[in-house]
């Protein structure tokens, strides 16, 4: 999709919760991360990103996550045009992620989001 870099899953780590210089985004409904999503990602719904953005640190490195990457590169599209934020998108998102046998967490954000 143009000028948006995309990154496998081969090279991100399985679980984000350590990461400092690193922000995973998940972007897809509450219903879709609820049955599975990266350890240590945080949620925010496409839907919600434009009152949301506040919540992604601009500092660190921006990956962004969907089901199959349609709505992280429109997410990340937004992002760099109306905000100027640079992030890279995963491949194949989710499906990818799954397939390529790396570890999922079920259930709710403790957040609520």
């Amino acid at each position: 999709m143009g000028d948006i870099p995309e990154v496998s899953v081969t090279e991100l780590p399985d679980d984000f919760t350590a990461v400092t210089d690193a922000v995973m985004l998940d972007v897809r409904e509450d219903d879709e991360w609820a049955n599975g999503h990266i350890r240590g990602a945080i949620h925010i719904p496409m839907g919600d990103i434009p009152v949301r953005y506040d919540e992604i640190d601009q500092d660190a490195d921006l990956y962004v996550v969907c089901h199959a990457s349609g709505r992280s590169m429109r997410v990340l599209q937004y992002l760099k045009q109306q905000l100027g934020y640079e992030g890279t998108c995963v491949e194949g998102g989710m499906l990818a992620w799954v397939q390529g046998g790396k570890p999922v967490e079920v259930g709710p954000a403790e957040n609520g989001n």
